[in-house]
């Protein structure tokens, strides 16, 4: 390969295509090693200089597709959650729909007062048994990931909210549970300890079963950040009038046309969002 081909990252800066790279992140969706061969010459050999990220996860995703539709979404489920960002409002309105598909009422961006200082939630969710309260860990690159020290602050919090009772949905009680969500992983010195405080950790691959990627397939909660139909500023519209999942598109596909969406391109919107929530049920 040219070893001074470029590429411009999501913020704009540039370096140098690595094949590897690319090869690493359809192996971690499961992949099948020729697949993978095939994938990552095909893509090289279309490459420009200068060509963005996106427009190589396009090309990769539109090649996996061929080979396994189950994989594809994997693949484009974890960088999906990145495209969520830059900043982290639209995860934690991402871990609220995880919340109300499991039937509890939810808000966003809380301040609560504890025994010693306010406390700034992400999320609250809450039902006629639970009060659960969330801190929503966003990062906008794979390699970083939440550390001891994230652990360590979630558990300060958790210690300092537990004897308080709050009034969420009317009923007066102390919260139940205290989660820390993330969209990559966690370290290993914050799962030893996050197990031994027993702290409910969720991150794209922890725990073994009931991780992230495991609660977006069980419950059709696909970001619409997968569609690759969808422009960067079309995904921030649907976001910003509250459509976070595919499986909420389909239910107001008319939000298309508000955002000035053109009607030859709904039908074809519609139908990879309904792909890509299908496929992975």
């Amino acid at each position: 390969m040219n070893h001074l081909l470029t590429i411009t990252k999501s913020d704009g800066t540039k370096q140098l295509f690595e094949e590897e790279k690319l090869a690493d992140s359809l192996r971690r969706a499961g992949a099948a090693l020729e697949a993978i061969d095939e994938i990552v010459d095909e893509v090289e050999a279309k490459m420009k200089d200068g060509m963005t990220t996106d427009e190589i996860y396009k090309a990769a995703f539109q090649l996996l597709r061929k080979h396994s539709q189950t994989v594809a979404v994997k693949y484009s489920i974890r960088r999906a959650l990145l495209e969520l960002g830059p900043e982290g409002f639209p995860f934690e309105r991402f871990v609220a729909r995880m919340f109300q598909s499991w039937k509890y009422e939810t808000l966003t961006d809380q301040t609560v007062l504890g025994s010693c200082i306010s406390h700034e939630i992400d999320v609250v969710a809450w039902d006629a048994k639970k009060l659960i309260m969330v801190e929503a860990k966003f990062h906008n690159e794979f390699g970083l990931k939440s550390d001891s020290k994230v652990a360590l602050y979630i558990q300060a919090r958790r210690e300092d909210l537990q004897e308080i009772s709050f009034d969420y949905g009317g009923i007066k009680r102390t919260f139940s549970e205290f989660w820390l969500v993330t969209n990559t992983k966690f370290t290993d010195q914050a799962i030893t300890y996050g197990g031994c405080k027993d702290l409910k950790m969720v991150g794209w691959n922890y725990p073994e079963k009931g991780n992230l990627h495991d609660l977006i397939d069980q419950n059709g909660l696909h970001p619409v950040t997968c569609l690759t139909l969808l422009t960067h500023q079309e995904k921030k519209d649907l976001i910003g009038r509250g459509v976070i999942v595919c499986i909420d598109l389909e239910k107001r596909a008319d939000i298309l046309k508000e955002i000035g969406v053109k009607e030859d391109r709904i039908a074809k919107i519609k139908e990879e969002a309904a792909l890509i929530v299908r496929t992975a049920k």
